[in-house]
């Protein structure tokens, strides 16, 4: 027993949760058990913070799904546990976008150059760039020159952990389209909910590959099929590119109902609570249901795609991502976390979340190749989790201040200086 607690896996384990853990606590401002409430809860740098703990949770449930971590169950928490801080990334957009409609004057005017473009765009595809230079040169691998072509266009995925910017730059695009030509919010917000369901339902199609091309479950019998019938190829081939996406939604809601619901909250604010931690857990319960009893990989059961199967689980998952990041807000009210890490994390998310695969696929090379300069066998895992963490980090810096520098290039006002964002 005492071997087993010294184990690498279980120090490896330990020193996770324990890191994960004390990021709830350090830099912490409670008023847990008091009458008062926190005012800069959904401050910028409060936001910044929690995305930056998103950020984090997000590069180790990458980690936690490589197949060593799988087979020895270090981080097993964190296999499943994607989507949750996903759908925070989406409750702070949606949030922080209708928060800046409702305080900025003309905001929407240069929406699509200031918050798609520059935000969005820009980044991804200076990603496919990276990528594509890492796979050319690097790994040199011999791909089509449609393969080349499609991946550089962004048609097909270069990197597909990049699926989110894509999902975001169509929110985005929808949210300028409805706020800026139609008066009706409900109209807006309605709308804007049927997207999200519509895609959701394009992915149930769609499923996790090609799978209408080429003979019945050709997938499962190793048919040779073209490169672009291969899983996570296409747009919106997998569950990762919709499940969370709900909580968009709900970050735009609750900006536009904020005064009210905050004062409602305010009354009975433990009660309230509870109920509404009662209702996630519940929506917990029937997503955990869903993907049993119907599930999202329904082509390996022999029977064709199962479309109607995953149209099941995703509306079974629905009510839970909605309500999580409300039920995180609320928390916040009473409670909120900002350190020096969430806080760089926050800053670096979304380029730390684009070349985490880049990381990944570095430390395999290596790892495989035995040409990690460390020998010490028994810790390998531990050497390749310290490595992941330390590269993402190096290489989403590098990204962003790349991604900076070409903004200075290619926006610049009359003055010669950077157009704000």
């Amino acid at each position: 027993m005492l071997k087993d607690f010294f184990n690498i896996w279980s120090i490896l384990r330990v020193a996770t949760y324990y890191f994960f853990f004390m990021l709830l606590f350090w830099g912490s401002s409670s008023k847990l058990g008091k009458k008062d409430f926190h005012k800069d809860f959904c401050s910028l740098d409060m936001m910044k913070s929690l995305r930056g703990f998103a950020a984090i949770g997000v590069i180790l449930h990458h980690i936690s799904q490589e197949e060593a971590f799988q087979r020895s169950r270090v981080l097993s928490p964190f296999v499943n546990a994607g989507a949750f801080f996903v759908a925070i990334f989406f409750f702070c957009s949606g949030y922080g976008l209708l928060k800046s409609l409702n305080t900025k004057e003309n905001y929407l005017k240069g929406f699509i150059r200031n918050r798609i473009v520059k935000s969005i765009l820009l980044p991804f595809y200076v990603n496919v760039i990276l990528y594509a230079i890492y796979y050319a040169f690097v790994v040199k691998v011999k791909w089509p020159a449609a393969q080349w072509i499609c991946n550089f266009t962004g048609l097909t995925m270069m990197n597909p952990y990049a699926w989110f910017p894509v999902v975001l730059a169509i929110l985005y695009l929808v949210f300028f389209l409805t706020f800026r030509f139609i008066k009706n919010r409900p109209v807006c917000f309605t709308i804007i909910g049927l997207v999200i369901i519509g895609m959701g339902i394009g992915f149930c199609f769609n499923g996790h590959m090609a799978w209408w091309h080429g003979p019945k479950n050709w997938w499962l019998s190793g048919t040779k099929v073209p490169w672009w019938c291969e899983q996570k190829i296409l747009w919106f081939n997998g569950e990762w590119w919709v499940n969370s996406a709900i909580a968009f939604l709900t970050g735009l809601l609750f900006a536009q109902f904020e005064e009210k619901i905050v004062s409602w909250f305010r009354r009975l604010y433990a009660l309230k609570f509870h109920i509404v931690l009662l209702l996630t857990y519940l929506a917990y319960l029937l997503s955990n249901y869903g993907q049993t009893a119907f599930g999202y990989w329904t082509e390996y059961s022999g029977k064709g795609p199962g479309i109607v199967s995953k149209v099941q689980t995703y509306f079974c998952q629905l009510p839970l991502f909605a309500l999580l990041g409300f039920l995180i807000i609320i928390f916040m009210m009473k409670y909120h976390v900002d350190n020096p890490v969430t806080r760089f994390f926050g800053k670096f998310s979304l380029d730390t979340y684009l070349m985490n695969l880049m990381a990944l696929e570095i430390m395999r090379y290596l790892m495989d190749n035995k040409k990690f300069p460390f020998k010490v066998k028994n810790y390998n895992l531990l050497i390749f989790a310290l490595t992941v963490f330390a590269l993402t980090i190096l290489l989403g810096v590098i990204e962003k201040y790349i991604t900076d520098g070409i903004k200075k290039l290619l926006f610049r006002n009359k003055a010669g200086k950077t157009a704000s964002t």
